[in-house]
């Protein structure tokens, strides 16, 4: 039996696709504010743990009020450029409540962060050599790599043996010698191993292998231990979400067990962005070909990989729903498409052999769980213009959290 995720969230509260796409124009990112809230809320009541800090990952989602409700709900944030630091500091967020994780950046970016007073991670020897001569003295946080990873795509594992991030945990050494050259505190270490994983024994296995990184530094402040945590992007075919209270119970027992050697009780971070805003979003587009190419059937829509680059880059899937004068499309029965966009790309493909109801012209197709690496990955690929953003609050109002693109914007540089 399909699950419809609109029907089983009430997702739209009242308001219809069609009406949406015809006040705010097709293709559209459309957001629940309820479910936005409750992910904030589960990952914040996740660990059992008196000092555990959740920090959202604003590279998943950058919209200007969906940050300010992360915030509202006592989220802090990383950030890993200075335009994401500034876009959070408009967000209302305090440079004590952002976490700058850098990666290969130059010292006008590392000052940046520095000069605000901002919590700084560097990921190399080299960027640990740079912080220390911008900031002799000054506190540091540094990112290892605990030599395993995770993630849904070989694109999205940031720790192991073939990523770029993170200095070997068996440098300790070497970045002890560091930090006493220039004099710097380590107030912290950080990790991330990658992103989607649905069981979390990867993640604790992580946490154990930077914790006994950590053991070998005095007087930590905290330890991050990156984020990852996967939502189920198959649930039409009945995937099931991660479990959280056992995941969160176990992770605790470790973080005790590990604080009553230390001899602290430090505070402890995780880095989720995925979990909190992807399943807060569905993307409208509509449906404007049927055509059959030699043995496939195509459905042509406006949906291209310039708005969701998640299925072209990643080989993702999203569960898609149909709608027609209103109404979800309940069809059982059904062919097999490709559902295309509209990018001059033989890539620009949102599924690839989906069996779908039967689609026709003017049909709207809703993709779910488009609120991770949706818009924030969306470009203007072929001039095409990046879609509106709208917010459904939880008394069913919608507001415009983000205009359309208009053909000014595109030469607005120039």
């Amino acid at each position: 039996m399909t699950v419809y995720f609109s029907e089983t969230t009430d997702f739209y509260k009242g308001n219809t696709p069609d009406m949406l796409l015809s006040k705010y124009g097709s293709p559209l990112f459309i957001y629940s504010e309820e479910i936005f809230r409750n992910r904030c809320r589960e990952m914040t009541g996740m660990v059992p743990y008196e000092k555990f800090q959740v920090t959202y990952s604003i590279k998943a989602n950058s919209n200007l009020t969906l940050l300010k409700i992360a915030h509202e709900e006592g989220l802090h944030a990383d950030a890993m450029s200075p335009g994401e630091i500034y876009v959070l500091e408009k967000a209302g967020f305090s440079p004590e409540e952002i976490f700058y994780i850098s990666n290969n950046v130059s010292d006008e970016e590392m000052l940046f962060a520095i000069e605000r007073g901002i919590a700084v991670s560097v990921d190399s020897l080299s960027q640990l050599e740079k912080f220390g001569k911008l900031n002799p003295g000054g506190d540091v946080s540094v990112r290892f790599n605990p030599g395993l990873g995770a993630g849904h795509h070989k694109k999205v594992v940031t720790a192991g043996k073939e990523t770029k991030f993170g200095i070997n945990l068996d440098k300790a050494d070497q970045v002890k010698e560091i930090l006493k050259k220039h004099k710097l505190k380590l107030v912290g270490i950080n990790q991330h191993i990658g992103s989607l994983f649905m069981d979390g024994e990867n993640y604790l296995q992580g946490v154990r292998s930077v914790l006994e990184t950590a053991s070998q530094f005095k007087d930590l402040e905290f330890v991050d231990f990156g984020g990852g945590f996967g939502i189920p992007y198959r649930k039409q075919e009945g995937q099931q979400r991660l479990e959280l209270e056992s995941f969160g119970n176990e992770f605790a027992k470790i973080l005790n067990e590990w604080t009553d050697s230390y001899g602290s009780k430090i505070l402890f971070r995780s880095e989720p962005g995925r979990y909190i805003s992807a399943e807060s979003c569905i993307l409208l587009g509509t449906v404007h070909v049927r055509k059959s190419n030699y043995d496939r059937l195509y459905i042509g829509t406006d949906l291209g990989f310039n708005t969701l680059i998640r299925p072209a880059m990643y080989d993702s899937h999203h569960d898609i729903e149909v709608y027609r004068q209103g109404k979800l499309v309940k069809e059982e029965a059904g062919e097999t498409v490709d559902i295309v966009g509209n990018i001059c790309e033989t890539g620009d493909i949102m599924a690839h052999e989906r069996l779908m109801p039967i689609i026709n012209e003017g049909d709207i197709l809703g993709v779910m769980d488009a609120g991770a690496y949706g818009y924030s990955m969306s470009s203007n690929y072929n001039n095409r213009l990046r879609p509106a953003e709208v917010l459904i609050r939880t008394d069913g109002s919608v507001n415009l959290i983000r205009r359309r693109d208009t053909l000014e914007d595109l030469l607005k540089n120039f």
